[in-house]
C-alpha cells in the first residue's frame, strides 16, 4: 500500500472517530435532559420497529445502554448542562448590561453644560459691576458642580431628590442671569425624594423650558416642577408659561436623548410626553415605573 493511500485511510479513520465521538456526546446530552416518559416512548417505538423487521437485538441494546447511561451519569451530566446554560445566560446578561451602560454613558456625555461658559462670563461681568452678586453666582456654581459632576459619572443610583437638588442649584444660577424674568416653583412631595430617577433628565427639561419657552419671551415667566405618583407610575412634570411649543416639530437633541435613555433603562414601561397646555406654554412629563429606593 502506498504512503498516500495510508494517509487517506488514516484521515478517514480520524474523521469517522470524530463524528462518532460527536454523535455519542449528542446522544449522551440528550439522555441527560430527556424526560423518562419520552425515553419510554422511544424504547417502545424502537422495540416495535426492530421486532417487525425480525432483528430485536438492536432495540434491546438501545434500551439497555440508554437506561444505564441515564441512571449512572444522567444526573451529573444534566447538572453540568444546566450550569453551562446558566453561565452562558449570565455572560450574555453581563454583556447586555455593559452595552447599556456604554450607551448610557455616551448619551449622558451629550448633556453638555453650555450654560457653564455663559455663567463664567456672567461672573466675569459681575465682578466689575456688582461684586456681591458675583460672589452669589459663584457660590451657586460651586453648589451645582458639586452636585452634577458625580451624577454625570454615575451609572445609576440617582434619586429624584438628588435631581431636584441639582435643578435648584442650576435654577439659582439662571435666576441670577435672568433676574425677575424667571420665577420657579417646586411642587414635589418630600416622600418622592428617595424614588430612583435617571440622572440629568430633569435638568435637561428645565434647560429646554428656559431656552425655548422663557428666554424668547420678553416678560419671562415661571417654571413649575411637579412630581406625583399615579398607580405604579412616577410622573415628573416640567411646565412653563413661555411662548409655547410646536407639537409637530421634531425633537431636539435634548428630548431625543431623554427618549433614548428612557428606552434603554425601562423599555416600553417609560415615556416622555410633551403637551401644550390650553393656557399657553409647554409641559414635558417623564413617566417611569415607581419604586422606592431600597432602604428608604
Amino acid at each position: 500500500m502506498q504512503a498516500s493511500q495510508i494517509n487517506r485511510t488514516l484521515d478517514f479513520v480520524r474523521q469517522a472517530f470524530a463524528e462518532a465521538k460527536a454523535l455519542w456526546w449528542a446522544f449522551f446530552d440528550w439522555l441527560a435532559v430527556v424526560e423518562w416518559r419520552q425515553l419510554y416512548l422511544t424504547w417502545f417505538l424502537a422495540i416495535v420497529f426492530f421486532v417487525l423487521v425480525n432483528t430485536p437485538e438492536p432495540a434491546f441494546w438501545y434500551v439497555f445502554v440508554s437506561f444505564g447511561v441515564k441512571v449512572l451519569a444522567g444526573g451529573k451530566r444534566r447538572a453540568e448542562l444546566v450550569a453551562r446554560d446558566a453561565t452562558l445566560k449570565a455572560e450574555v446578561a453581563t454583556l447586555e448590561q455593559r452595552l447599556v451602560e456604554s450607551q448610557m454613558a455616551a448619551l449622558q456625555a451629550q448633556v453638555e453644560p453650555h450654560f457653564l461658559f455663559n455663567t463664567l462670563a456672567l461672573i466675569g461681568r459681575l465682578i466689575e459691576t456688582d461684586p456681591p452678586e458675583a460672589a452669589k453666582v459663584h457660590a451657586h456654581l460651586i453648589a451645582y458642580l458639586r452636585s452634577s459632576l458625580p451624577q454625570m459619572r454615575s451609572a445609576g443610583g440617582s434619586t429624584l431628590g438628588k435631581q431636584l437638588e441639582l435643578s435648584r442649584a442650576y435654577l439659582a444660577i439662571m435666576q441670577a442671569r435672568m433676574k425677575e424674568r424667571l420665577a420657579v416653583r417646586f411642587e414635589v412631595p418630600d416622600f418622592l425624594g428617595s424614588a430612583p430617577f435617571p440622572p440629568m433628565m430633569l435638568q435637561t427639561l428645565i434647560e429646554n423650558a428656559i431656552k425655548h419657552g422663557l428666554e424668547p419671551k420678553i416678560a419671562g415667566g415661571t417654571i413649575t416642577v411637579r412630581g406625583r405618583v399615579e398607580g405604579a407610575t412616577l410622573i415628573v412634570d416640567v411646565c412653563d408659561d413661555g411662548v409655547g411649543i410646536d407639537l409637530h416639530a421634531d425633537d431636539g437633541v435634548g428630548l431625543a436623548n431623554i427618549r433614548e435613555r428612557l428606552h434603554l433603562l425601562y423599555g416600553a414601561a417609560a415615556e416622555l410626553v410633551i403637551e401644550a397646555p390650553p393656557g399657553g406654554g409647554a409641559c414635558a412629563s417623564v413617566r417611569i415605573p415607581y419604586k422606592m429606593m431600597e432602604g428608604a
